[in-house]
């Protein structure tokens, strides 16, 4: 069946993904090839000391992601889009957005960014002998119950933006998996909220005047990848397409994280593989044979999204601060009259970070737009420095910078791959950073030590592996696994490049940290005299 043929019989899939800097659309064939696309650029804000994406832009950013999706089609195909075969909506994981019993949301969302609620944090922990990172839902709902906030008297339940969104569209309150297990902590056996840490929970807030005595009363329903998740919804299909051309009644598959779309869009969902996501944020995935041998503060324990227990180095800063030296860069070439595509401006720098020195020489960067909890600093500064009397060249200045963009992930991972000795079969990489072919993909398997694959379909990222997993949902045979899926129809015939580490650029990597580490009381308390 061809495209235009395809698009007519609804023959597709779409997955739309909600990332930290661009929502994005991806509509793909029955194979799973994509074949129009669209998006949405916005930016997160620091408001009130709390960074938030306000309603309004959430809903102008689907509204329009979907809109330049639809124009895509139209130009290519020469069709209105009307109907798909199924729709799947991801977003960034984990974060606070509480509803009151009418779905209006109580406070502005509290992305996953903030660093608000180490009490919090802190006491679940121990209480649950199970790390609670500071940007999970339970995270913020208890340290808001720890504030006293007044909206806790609404509060009817409890969200994250892709379950919202979910919401909004289909009128069912559920989750997936993986996105519920950035919520509360999930029980590997049962697929479902930990029963024993949601009594504990309760035990917590018994006596508080709180609308609700069970936490899971305010929290989704838990669905596995490959169940229907509800359809669109005459109301969703209205806030969707504002042409109103799409047709109603399509069906969801449960609404997931950017975790999960990743390790999808990665085929990294089986026992011993894993996947690196780079962008504004940076964070490793990988299923795991065998739990760890203790709690973590640096690891988190997530599922992928047909629930396989995954350990996840989830790190708030990656691109960020090169993104911002770029844009520098730039205005100092449009000054000498000179213009350069950002793209290509990109390619420049980041191949020009490869002749400097292994170790970055005597220089030092810190990417901390935000508080990094991985790497213990609490309040984001970024910094650059360097010792005195050593050179400063434009080589070694773009290589710290993006051996920032890594090294608390590194740091989290030495945990794992060094100290609980886990197994990797293959790393698989996707995200904005690898699209300057092989830089990145050279860099994560320098701070791995691994060997490293980025696909050809890596620079679609998690909104085709958004619609991948609703593909799934309607084309699976019975009892066909995710894992089966994926390496037999999706990824059979793919293509990428892997690259294995180079002893050099391993040793100068493992300097780097060396000293990153030396330095980083500078940046705590940068970001102590920042606040």
């Amino acid at each position: 069946m061809d495209v235009k043929q395809a698009l007519l019989q609804g023959k597709t899939t779409l997955g739309i993904e909600f990332g930290s800097t661009r929502i994005k659309a991806v509509l793909t064939d029955a194979d799973s090839n994509p074949i129009a696309s669209g998006d949405y650029t916005w930016e997160n804000r620091l408001e009130n000391g709390v960074w938030t994406y306000s309603l309004a832009e959430i809903y102008t950013g689907l509204r329009s992601c979907y809109r330049s999706l639809k124009q895509d089609v139209r130009e290519k195909y020469s069709v209105t889009l009307k109907t798909v075969g199924a729709i799947g909506v991801s977003a960034m994981m984990h974060g606070y957005m509480a509803l009151d019993e009418n779905g209006e949301l109580l406070v502005p969302f509290r992305t996953w960014r903030n660093t608000i609620t180490a009490e919090a944090s802190d006491i679940l922990t121990e209480k649950f002998n199970f790390n609670i990172p500071q940007r999970w839902s339970i995270a913020h709902l208890y340290q808001a119950i720890l504030n006293g906030e007044p909206h806790l008297d609404r509060l009817c339940r409890l969200s994250t933006l892709a379950v919202y969104i979910h919401y909004m569209l289909t009128g069912n309150f559920v989750a997936g998996v993986g996105e519920a297990s950035g919520m509360f902590p999930i029980d590997p056996q049962t697929g479902n909220y930990d029963s024993g840490m949601l009594e504990e929970f309760d035990s917590l807030i018994a006596g508080k005047s709180l609308p609700f005595k069970h936490v899971e009363d305010i929290l989704p329903e838990v669905l596995s990848a490959g169940e229907e998740a509800g359809r669109l919804t005459k109301q969703g299909a209205a806030l969707l397409d504002e042409d109103a051309d799409l047709e109603d009644g399509i069906p969801f598959c449960p609404p997931e994280g950017d975790a999960g779309t990743g390790m999808t869009a990665t085929n990294s969902v089986r026992v011993r593989t894993g996947n690196v996501s780079a962008g504004t944020s940076i964070f490793s995935m990988i299923v795991l044979e065998k739990p760890l041998s203790r709690v973590y503060r640096q690891i988190d324990i997530v599922t992928t999204p047909s629930g396989k227990p995954v350990a996840m180095v989830h790190c708030n800063n990656c691109t960020g601060e090169i993104d911002a030296w770029v844009k520098l860069f730039g205005e100092v070439i449009s000054l000498a009259g000179a213009d350069i595509p950002k793209s290509k401006l990109y390619d420049l720098l980041y191949y020009k970070a490869m002749e400097g020195d292994e170790s970055g020489g005597a220089l030092m960067a810190y990417n901390f737009i935000s508080g990094e909890p991985v790497a213990g600093v609490d309040n984001g500064c970024p910094m650059y420095l360097r010792t005195p009397g050593s050179a400063l060249g434009l080589a070694e200045f773009m290589r710290v910078q993006l051996y920032s963009a890594f090294a608390s992930l590194k740091i989290g991972n030495d945990i794992l791959l060094k100290r609980e000795n886990v197994t990797l079969d293959n790393i698989s990489a996707h995200g904005g950073l690898y699209k300057t072919e092989g830089v990145g993909q050279k860099i994560t398997a320098a701070a791995l030590n691994t060997r490293v694959t980025v696909m050809k379909t890596a620079g679609e990222g998690g909104p085709w592996g958004m619609a991948v997993l609703a593909g799934y949902m309607l084309g699976r045979q019975d009892g066909e696994s995710l894992e089966d899926y994926l390496d037999s129809r999706v990824f059979a015939s793919a293509e990428s490049t892997t690259v294995s580490p180079e002893e050099a650029t391993v040793k100068g990597f493992d300097e780097f940290t060396e000293r990153y580490i030396a330095f980083l009381d500078a940046a705590r308390k940068a970001g102590e005299c920042a606040v």
